[in-house]
């Protein structure tokens, strides 16, 4: 089910909105949509990473060759 909202923007970032609409040739929800799907996703993966990192240091794992040799 879909819902609106609104959202305000500042006016640069509505005029650079306006044009990446032009360039791409998708809807102003299209492109707010598929950027808020990306922003969600980097914060999902950056806290996941940043737990790995915690975990893997704690196993004396510090390079990818750390981890290829742990797995060779």
């Amino acid at each position: 089910m879909r819902r609106v909202i609104s959202v305000s923007l500042p006016e640069d970032l509505r005029k650079e909105l306006e044009q990446f609409t032009a360039e791409e040739g998708m809807s102003r929800s299209e492109i707010i949509q598929a950027s808020l799907r990306d922003y969600m996703f980097l914060r999902r993966f950056r806290s996941l990473r940043g737990r790995m990192m915690l975990h893997a240091q704690q196993e004396g794992l510090f390079t990818d060759q750390d981890v290829f040799d742990r797995v060779s």
